[in-house]
C-alpha cells in the first residue's frame, strides 16, 4: 500500500478527530466565555464542526438542516438580538457570590446521583442490535429520518417541541420582568377629555392676520417685567 492509499484510508479518522476536538473546544468557549458576541460566534463554530461530523457518518440531510436553520437562522438571531438588546451583564450577575454555595452544593448532589445511577447500569446482551433503526434500500435518507421521527418517535418530538416553547415563553418573560418605561396612550382617556382643553374659538377681525393669536401667553403667576422709558436729562 502506498502512502497516498495510507493517508485517504485514515481521513475520514483524522477529519473526525479534528472535528470532534473543535467542537468540544468551542462549546466549552460557548458557556465560558464572558463576551455574549463571542459565545455566540464560538456556538456557530460549534454547528459547522457538528455538520461536518454528521457529514462523515453520512447523515447529509442532518448535516444541511444543521447548516441552513442553526447557523443561517437561529444563530444570526442570537447574534441580532445580544448585539441589539441594552443588557447590563453586570447587575444580573449581582448576588452571584451569595448564592454561589447553594449551585455548588446542588451540583454536588446531582453529580452524586448521576454516579449512582451509572454505577448500577448494565447493558442488555441485545442493546446493541437494538441501538440503530433498521433502514430499507428503497427509501432515502431523508424519507427514513421523517418516518422515525413522526410515525415511531412522534411523542417525543412533539414533547421536545413543547420543551423548546417553555423555553422561549420562560426567556421573554425573564426579559420583560421590569415595567415598562415607555409612553403609552389610553383611547379612553382620549375620547373621554374636553373638547377646550385642546381647541380654542378666537374671533378674529378682518385684516388683523394671525399674529395676534398666534403669540404665547405668558405664564399663569410670571409678571413680565415693565420696561419704564429712560428720562434723559436732570429736572
Amino acid at each position: 500500500m502506498s502512502i497516498f492509499a495510507a493517508i485517504a484510508h485514515a481521513l475520514p479518522a483524522i477529519a473526525f478527530w479534528v472535528l470532534a476536538t473543535i467542537l468540544v473546544a468551542s462549546a466549552a468557549m460557548v458557556v465560558s466565555a464572558r463576551n455574549p458576541v463571542h459565545a455566540v460566534l464560538f456556538l456557530i463554530l460549534a454547528f459547522f464542526n457538528a455538520a461536518g461530523l454528521f457529514l462523515l457518518a453520512g447523515a447529509e440531510f442532518l448535516a444541511m438542516i444543521l447548516v441552513i436553520v442553526y447557523v443561517g437562522a437561529v444563530a444570526v438571531l442570537f447574534l441580532f438580538v445580544v448585539m441589539m438588546l441594552d443588557i447590563d451583564f453586570a447587575r444580573l450577575r449581582e448576588g452571584f457570590q451569595r448564592y454561589a454555595p447553594i449551585g455548588a452544593a446542588v451540583g454536588v448532589l446531582l453529580l452524586f446521583e448521576l454516579g449512582v445511577v451509572l454505577s448500577g447500569w448494565h447493558v442488555a446482551a441485545g442493546a446493541p442490535g437494538l441501538r440503530a433503526a433498521p433502514i430499507a434500500a428503497t427509501l432515502t435518507n431523508t424519507a427514513q429520518l421523517g418516518t422515525l421521527l413522526y410515525t415511531h418517535y412522534i411523542l417525543l418530538f412533539q414533547t421536545a417541541g413543547l420543551v423548546l416553547l417553555v423555553a422561549m415563553i420562560g426567556a421573554i418573560v425573564l426579559t420583560h420582568r421590569e415595567g415598562t418605561v415607555s409612553r403609552r396612550q389610553s383611547i379612553s382617556q382620549q375620547v373621554a377629555r374636553d373638547p377646550a382643553m385642546t381647541l380654542v374659538l378666537m374671533d378674529v377681525a378682518v385684516g388683523a392676520g394671525a399674529a395676534e393669536f398666534l403669540r404665547p401667553e405668558p405664564e399663569v403667576g410670571k409678571v413680565e417685567p415693565v420696561h419704564e422709558p429712560a428720562h434723559h436729562g436732570g429736572h
